[in-house]
């Protein structure tokens, strides 16, 4: 397929997912009917490059679910829908009493993308005066979520905060967390799975999993969403570096942001406190001399969790590591993940005995991630490499189709396109690696 003919399907498939009335765009149909928190940002990058009001409208959809105290929630369930579960039902955000009144939510919430999504968004369009109006209009409800991390997450006061949820890092059946689910025994709950009706149950987590991710929902749903609780309860408390990396790059937008706007000092001056805490932590306790790259960070049980995965490589986009480390990590990422017979950059190390090149986050290629990649490897001057991951994305995408994630091997034969198919995300991020 030529580059305009993926670029023309990959509008289709937006489109298609825009929900016109409310406003918000479906990940898929089927498996995911609702508005998701961090693939509202990157289907935002994609709308911008050619219908930038989808792309506000998009934001304020999910802005317009915002607690009371800056919270912004993984999922918005903005309509009804009887094809996902756990689904609001369930998770009972109004249990928090600063919890939006008008939308029914989830009580976690997902990498805090919107900062940069905003600077990104606005470099994209031709009118800069609309965007940034708009982005007055919007640019203080992102600061506040920030707020609430720092104060809300950050039990240390370190800069760092944490997730008490896998489904808030966004990499949900990571092997990352299997140290941790041994540390857990949870009940067996009775649930009815939806997502293995629309896919191959191989190719998502077990129930034995799903016990867990219900069980840390059902502590904090005990104490009404109660962060300082969580904290102190939750058997899953992690600083996760996929997560903190995308809250700095946010952070670092919303500076450039309120500095084209004028007159935020305050804002500057607190977002630029945050910054110095939070990049001289992440560096000092988040990076694995052994590994040669970034890990996530027990903070249940004080500990590296020690392992690599395509979190490892985020900071990168975030501007992070040192130059040294990240000509570090380069040649990590190279000898780990960058085999002559795979395409750049699998979900989980390769040589793993945990790697699943199938199965969700366990190793295959996610193209949200690639694009991170991309960008990042680009702002350290590692341009071969970087166009390789690019390359790849649009490879995987040409032979396959928008899934939702691809297995990294070259060797498959089969369709190696997993997930769910016409994925927003899939497109929205074609559309801007296509862009030059």
């Amino acid at each position: 397929m030529n580059k305009e003919n993926l670029q023309k399907k990959a509008k289709q498939i937006l489109d298609a997912n825009f929900n016109e009335d409310k406003g918000f765009t479906i990940p898929c149909e089927g498996l995911y009917p609702f508005q998701w928190n961090w693939d509202s940002g990157f289907i935002a990058i994609g709308f911008a490059h050619y219908d930038s009001n989808k792309a506000k409208r998009e934001i304020e959809a999910l802005l317009s679910a915002q607690w009371e105290n800056g919270f912004i929630p993984h999922i918005v369930f903005h309509n009804d829908s009887d094809t996902y579960f756990p689904g609001p039902d369930f998770h009972l955000s109004k249990l928090h009493p600063l919890a939006s009144k008008s939308h029914r939510t989830t009580g976690m919430t997902q990498p805090p993308v919107l900062g940069f999504v905003l600077k990104e968004i606005y470099d994209i369009v031709d009118d800069k005066e609309n965007m940034l109006n708009f982005i007055k209009q919007n640019i203080d409800k992102v600061f506040f979520n920030h707020q609430h991390f720092y104060n809300h997450r950050d039990p240390n006061q370190e800069g760092l905060v944490f997730i008490y949820h896998n489904w808030e890092s966004g990499t949900d059946n990571s092997p990352i967390w299997d140290d941790i689910w041994e540390t857990m025994d949870p009940p067996n709950y009775k649930f009815e799975r939806r997502d293995t009706t629309h896919v191959d149950a191989a190719q998502r987590p077990t129930n034995r999993e799903y016990d867990y991710y219900l069980h840390l929902i059902e502590i904090a749903k005990a104490h009404n969403y109660d962060d300082a609780k969580i904290a102190e309860l939750s058997p899953f408390l992690v600083q996760d570096p996929l997560f903190n990396a995308m809250l700095i790059k946010s952070n670092e937008a919303l500076i450039e942001l309120y500095e084209m706007i004028g007159d935020s000092e305050d804002k500057i001056s607190t977002l630029k406190a945050w910054q110095e805490k939070a990049i001289t932590r992440f560096n000092e306790k988040l990076y694995n001399e052994k590994l040669g790259a970034y890990v996530h960070y027990d903070l249940r049980n004080e500990k590296q969790i020690e392992h690599l995965s395509s979190s490892s490589f985020a900071p990168l986009f975030s501007n992070i590591p040192t130059k040294a480390h990240a000509d570090v990590m380069v040649k990590t990422l190279i000898k780990k993940f960058g085999g002559e017979d795979r395409y750049l950059c699998a979900s989980f190390d390769p040589e793993s005995d945990r790697f699943n090149p199938k199965k969700y986050w366990r190793g295959p290629i996610w193209i949200n991630l690639n694009w991170m990649l991309y960008n990042g490897l680009n702002n350290y001057g590692f341009t071969d490499i970087a166009n390789r991951v690019k390359e790849d994305s649009i490879t995987l995408i040409e032979k396959y189709g928008f899934y939702e994630y691809f297995d990294s091997r070259k060797s498959v034969t089969e369709n190696a396109g997993y997930g769910g198919n016409n994925f927003s995300w899939s497109a929205a991020l074609l559309l801007d690696l296509l862009k030059d």
